[in-house]
């Protein structure tokens, strides 16, 4: 039986043949760190895989990551590979296109295509790029209107529309997992797919286990790249996520894309950025990482023509240390269509999902939901501020009731906010049930 290295590459090698790419083109290693390996120079573009040869007549994959002096520069899949001096490196693809296919439905692959479950290869249907394709802003598709996501308080208060990008920043251990799989398992889009960046092996598999069950999985398609992986790997997992949700937005779907995480891929940018040299900056991002976001988050969104479907964008941005102005937060709340925010004190409360209402927001809510709604949910969200501001006056007995109005009328449907915020992960709440709830609770 073949290992997984020999799999990726006869993989590989069989994907080259089709294209008719030349394989002749090769070099020898002149200097390897662990990290970084330099070799002769020859013809190959950046983002191209290479195979290299070990001590034991094997062979490992790596990645051109760029070129100077007449010299080839490559990051390796696979770490603590036995390489040496004067080691032949040859190309096996050029890496600017993977494949998509209906049959990456119902499947669990990593970053270069090979199946992580129990099947056979999938079959290759077409061939997209990689790194996507430039739309043009003003021929992009308007926004049709709300997609329901099967949670009660992103539905009603937080309401996201077809082809929106939104954030989940959260610190860890706060019930992001449980969110996302509960959006993956209820949302009505057409097909879901899940770029499970940089995590743990084990929340990986139990990922895996709680989405693809007999209802879901013949319209759930899962990109794994768990966080001992290449730093390569891992961008390249994303970006195939991303590039395989841009096949069925073609076809005319409406495609929910969740990456989780996006800290995690600018983090494998962040190793790369300081692999080349480039200077680092706050908390040590290179300029690179900055730049990296808007590329791979503009790719979500509605598609071209009227033909087209959409991808609706959830990335997860880890806020390490629950430090909301970490400048992968900071990057990706300014290029995203808006955020929700998962609070450790509402988790501590027993409240999940643990969202902090008030500082979260869709930008395009205002857009896509009646008037009616709109009011009812700023006036939740308003009746939910008041009673975290002074929740810690009123155990102290310093507040009396009857001076002020906003906020008894908090206290009093503070049961009621919780309730409505509540919700158990098996649980589905549809989008019109939601919206008249929220409007129930406040009287609006």
């Amino acid at each position: 039986m073949l290992n997984l290295t020999e799999q990726l590459t006869r993989s590989l090698q069989q994907d080259r043949s089709k294209s008719g790419q030349n394989s002749a083109l090769s070099g020898r290693v002149s200097r390897y760190d662990g990290l970084l390996m330099e070799c002769d120079g020859f013809p190959v573009s950046v983002g191209t895989v290479c195979s290299v040869q070990t001590a034991d007549n094997g062979h490992v994959l790596g990645e051109v990551i760029g070129y100077s002096e007449g010299r080839n520069k490559l990051v390796l899949y696979q770490s603590g590979a036995a390489v040496q001096a004067g080691a032949r490196v040859s190309i096996v693809d050029q890496g600017t296109a993977v494949d998509v296919g209906d049959s990456y439905l119902g499947r669990v692959v990593d970053a270069l295509g090979h199946p992580l479950d129990d099947g056979g290869p999938p079959e290759s249907q077409a061939r997209v790029p990689l790194n996507g394709k430039m739309l043009n802003p003003l021929a992009r598709r308007m926004i049709p209107g709300p997609l329901d996501v099967g949670v009660r308080a992103v539905n009603g208060l937080l309401t996201i529309g077809y082809g929106q990008r939104i954030g989940i920043i959260a610190g860890s251990g706060v019930g992001k997992s449980v969110l996302l799989g509960m959006m993956a398992r209820n949302t009505v889009a057409d097909v879901v797919v899940i770029g499970l960046i940089g995590e743990r092996a084990r929340e990986v598999g139990e990922m895996v286990r709680a989405i693809m069950n007999p209802e879901t999985q013949n319209k759930v398609s899962i990109v794994a790249v768990p966080a001992d992986r290449s730093p390569l790997l891992r961008i390249r997992g994303a970006r195939r996520a991303t590039a395989l949700a841009e096949y069925f937005r073609d076809q005319g779907k409406n495609v929910l894309l969740i990456m989780d995480s996006l800290t995690r891929v600018a983090h494998a940018q962040r190793e790369i950025g300081l692999a080349l040299g480039e200077a680092p900056t706050s908390k040590g991002y290179p300029a690179s990482v900055v730049s990296m976001i808007p590329t791979l988050v503009e790719r979500a969104g509605m598609g071209v023509g009227p033909d087209s479907g959409s991808i609706t964008g959830i990335y997860t941005v880890l806020a390490d240390g629950d430090d909301s102005n970490d400048p992968v937060v900071d990057s990706a709340r300014a290029i995203l269509d808006g955020h929700i925010v998962l609070s450790r004190s509402i988790a501590q409360m027993g409240i999940y999902p643990a969202i902090d209402i008030p500082a979260s927001i869709s930008r395009v809510m205002s857009d896509i939901v009646n008037l009616q709604q709109q009011t009812a949910a700023q006036k939740f969200k308003k009746l939910i501020s008041l009673y975290n501001e002074n929740r810690d006056l009123m155990l102290m007995g310093g507040y009396v009731s009857g001076q002020d109005p906003d906020l008894d009328l908090a206290v009093t449907l503070w049961p009621k906010l919780v309730e409505f915020i509540k919700q158990s992960p098996s649980e589905r709440a549809q989008l019109a049930e939601s919206s008249n709830q929220v409007s129930a609770i406040v009287g609006r």
